[in-house]
């Protein structure tokens, strides 16, 4: 186990790297200048050029490649051109709203997906499983920028019950986690009823039932705890996504996470600040793929990783 961790994490080496090299260049092509956007327009030509020098943007851009890597290498990720603050405590403050916003995006799903997932399994080919069938079709198939606009219409424009945007409290959460958790909904139903379905004529579902056990205690107790493998494996994988997703999110209800200060960043030109916020991204999604990957051999034995 100690020497397959080792491995995942020299092999995040050049993925993290991969992501910077292309995100440090793209950002570059991007029309604008940080200069002006620091000093406006009616700056004259002499500070602009003053201020490139001094912030090292006058370099070639390989060598601003290469000084990046060099900070990057003793941790330093820089210095935000237009928060004035180092990149790393900017980070660190926005960093445990996404995360709040994303575990409460689970949540959300898993308390969405699984009566339907395993109401569909049960009564599957009824109306109950057509009606989780279209949930999950449209779910997969409404945009976040779509669907966020359009609760905030019908539970805060329309019925009042709930703030349009911000933070501070449980009912500015509703809304986003809402809108950043209904396509992982729509996905964990299909992988719950597919997984129940596989596993509900096994030889010990049908043990269980001659011992007459009742169906509830079959399907819940049974059945369930061993359909959960792959939809663990799908949870891992999911709250990566949903952690690197949370962008649109998070600038719809202005939601002061890592997502909306990568926006603020582009927006800006302000090009340390994006490569930070991008790395910090990248690092969780990999960390947490790892996560899941040992979780689903603790869960399953059977499953090696060679020695």
């Amino acid at each position: 186990m100690r020497r397959y961790l080792l491995s995942r994490f020299l092999s995040f080496l050049p993925s993290l790297l991969g992501v910077l090299t292309l995100v440090f260049f793209l950002i570059h092509l991007v029309p604008g200048d940080p200069v002006e956007a620091m000093l406006g327009e009616t700056a004259s030509a002499t500070d602009k050029e003053a201020l490139r020098r001094e912030l090292g943007l006058d370099e070639p851009l390989w060598k601003q490649y290469i000084s990046y890597l060099q900070g990057l290498a003793v941790g330093d990720l820089g210095h935000s051109l237009y928060y004035h603050g180092e990149v790393t405590d900017l980070i660190l403050l926005r960093f445990p709203a996404t995360l709040e916003l994303t575990l409460a995006a689970m949540t959300a799903a898993i308390l969405l997906a699984f009566p339907l997932g395993i109401l569909a399994a049960w009564k599957s080919h009824t109306w109950m499983d057509r009606l989780a069938l279209l949930f999950s079709l449209f779910g997969l198939a409404m945009p976040n920028f779509w669907l966020g606009p359009l609760l905030i219409i019908v539970f805060s424009i329309d019925l009042g019950l709930l703030p349009v945007s911000g933070s501070g409290s449980l009912t500015h959460l509703v809304l986003p986690a809402l809108t950043l958790g209904t396509a992982m909904a729509a996905l964990l139903t299909r992988m719950i009823r597919s997984s129940l379905l596989e596993v509900i004529h096994e030889d010990y579902i049908q043990a269980a039932r001659a011992k007459g056990l009742s169906e509830r205690k079959v399907w819940l107790k049974h059945a369930l705890r061993n359909s959960l493998l792959p939809v663990i494996t799908i949870l891992g994988l999911q709250f990566g996504a949903l952690l690197a997703g949370s962008v649109i999110t998070e600038t719809i209800f202005a939601w002061p996470g890592i997502g909306r200060l990568t926006i603020e960043a582009i927006q800006t030109r302000d090009y340390l600040l994006v490569q930070g916020c991008v790395l910090a991204i990248a690092v969780s999604y990999l960390v947490i793929n790892l996560f899941t990957d040992v979780l689903y051999r603790l869960i399953d034995p059977r499953i090696s990783y060679g020695k």
